[in-house]
């Protein structure tokens, strides 16, 4: 499993598929806003939280349909269905390498993106904390799309349509728990809610992909 680990982030890195690309995203999502809103300090800090947890959101989404579709046409995902290694390890160790990638550096640079939109200092932590939590989830959910979609031309734009309304739940209690952390609101009951469909996707979601992988490749 940590070969597999290492293998899938030496060729991420090697094919620029997630972290600068995620990265730059996250960036410009939160440079353009203000134009489009205004320089209003007050608005922009009001909205930040939401902002930077869109904006990562569709920055993990960038490279989802990277995760299989190499090992797929290079005859890799054929190996690993045959090899001692559980399929759903695999798909576990995938969707790590992934939120390695992108949901880290996501949510490393997210206090400093938030300074952009005048975010206030207890804003950077709940930001930070929110996305820590929320964004193995996207990546567990964004594999299982991959999963479905495998094998299929031109399935990246199906891909994000399965993808989008799961990821729904997590945007809005991230979203939530950080704004409400932000003006200094209880944000128990989101958080707890948000950690929840992580645990859940992280226990539930690589069997699901493992067979849809196994079904694809039949």
């Amino acid at each position: 499993m940590i070969a597999l680990l290492i293998r899938d982030l030496r060729l991420a890195m090697r094919a620029g598929g997630g972290f600068g690309l995620g990265l730059a995203f996250f960036l410009i999502v939160t440079v353009l806003v203000p134009f489009g809103v205004g320089p209003e300090s007050a608005t922009l800090a009001r909205i930040a939280p939401g902002i930077l947890w869109v904006g990562a959101l569709l920055a993990c989404l960038l490279s989802l349909d990277r995760i299989f579709q190499l090992d797929y046409e290079d005859g890799t995902l054929d190996l690993l269905a045959t090899a001692p290694l559980p399929m759903e390890g695999a798909v576990a160790v995938k969707a790590l390498a992934h939120w390695l990638v992108t949901g880290l550096p996501l949510t490393l640079s997210a206090p400093v993106f938030a300074t952009l939109l005048n975010l206030p200092g207890t804003g950077h932590i709940w930001v930070f904390v929110t996305l820590l939590i929320g964004t193995p989830a996207l990546s567990m959910i964004g594999a299982f799309g991959a999963a479905l979609t495998v094998g299929l031309k031109r399935g990246g734009l199906l891909m994000s349509l399965l993808v989008l309304p799961l990821y729904i739940p997590t945007l809005i209690f991230g979203a939530e728990a950080a704004t409400r952390g932000t003006e200094g609101m209880a944000n128990a009951t989101p958080l707890a809610l948000m950690a929840g469909i992580t645990a859940g996707s992280i226990a539930l979601l690589p069997f699901a992909a493992a067979a849809a992988i196994r079904v694809n490749l039949r």
